[in-house]
């Protein structure tokens, strides 16, 4: 939009006092001849911009010219500044408009808030891409066209077509009543209802969407916080859980049971082990689980999960006991 390129204008000279005209252009993703016409209007609409000739010449704002966002204390500006940091806005397909958000913001700060902000938001990192141990935070891939016709929809209260790939199953097209968008981990999902059951999908496996004219079927106002509390609960309440019957060292008792859904009986043994009883989602992360611990653990029951672990340890022995 021309208003918005306007601005980043405005912004661009402010930050950086004297630019050319081809270097407007290529910061604005534009023409020279686009730049000169910009820059017309806004000299026309009352902003002091003039042209400096010569070899360093190029186009500036009169000294003192600004705009600011008065009422700010630092902490406020800085909380601004640490918002956008965050990776929730690439989830939605909102990364350039939260960058040119920030740039606005920190051009109309208060010269003395300014400074103060940007240089205390550089002393902080907001969710990196990698954790100590270098793996790195799997950010999820959303044509931008898919999420922001998601979005539209979702903010026009709208109904929306979805072409979705559910796990192990072909794309299929389903018209849903969108009530909200959450991001979790740098993963964005949709929460929405389909003949009024609810329902929730992963953005990164909607291959293409279309938001309808229909109003869509869904209440004036929405809890997404209280909405994705319930619906991860009864997600792990699944069909598939497992209980699992386990003996582990005191010292890797937390470990055991930050991974689990719920400890259901605990107690202390003559030879100062914990014997648990655990519920794990299916028997995928049981396995996975009672693996981390290594000889720190035992697995009582069920029985096929000793006999999974002794399987795949056996294996592990015979690999590098053949050499």
């Amino acid at each position: 939009m021309r208003a918005d390129r306007l601005v980043s204008l405005v912004l661009l000279l402010r930050r950086h006092g004297r630019l050319s005209a081809t270097v407007l252009a290529r910061e604005l993703e534009v023409s020279t001849r686009t730049v000169l016409r910009d820059v017309e209007a806004l000299s026309a609409a009352g902003v002091p911009i003039y042209a400096e000739r010569g070899r360093h010449g190029g186009f500036a704002l009169l000294p003192g010219f600004r705009t600011e966002l008065t009422g700010l204390n630092h902490d406020e500006a800085l909380a601004l500044l640490i918002a956008g940091s965050r990776r929730g806005a690439q989830a939605f397909g909102l990364g350039s408009a939260l960058a040119s958000a920030m740039l606005k913001v920190v051009d109309a700060l208060p010269e003395g808030h300014r400074e103060i902000a940007a240089g205390a938001a550089e002393r902080l990192l907001i969710d990196p891409e990698t954790d100590l141990l270098a793996r790195r935070v799997a950010d999820e891939e959303v044509p931008g066209a898919v999420v922001a016709e998601v979005r539209r929809a979702v903010f026009a209260g709208h109904k929306l077509r979805i072409h979705y790939a559910a796990v192990d199953q072909s794309p299929k097209w389903r018209t849903v009543d969108p009530i909200g968008l959450v991001t979790v981990r740098g993963q964005g999902y949709l929460l929405a209802t389909r003949s009024g059951a609810d329902r929730t999908y992963r953005l990164s496996r909607i291959q293409a969407a279309e938001e309808l004219a229909e109003p869509a079927n869904r209440p004036d106002r929405a809890d997404l916080d209280q909405a994705w509390r319930d619906r991860s609960a009864r997600f792990r309440a699944g069909d598939d859980q497992v209980t699992v019957v386990v003996r582990v060292d005191p010292a890797r008792r937390e470990e055991l049971v930050g991974t689990a859904l719920a400890v259901q009986a605990e107690e202390a043994e003559p030879d100062g082990l914990l014997r648990l009883e655990v519920v794990f989602q299916d028997a995928r992360h049981a396995e996975w689980a009672l693996w981390q611990l290594g000889t720190d653990g035992e697995a009582l029951a069920p029985r096929w999960l000793r006999a999974s672990l002794r399987d795949r340890a056996a294996a592990i022995a015979a690999r590098y006991g053949a050499s």
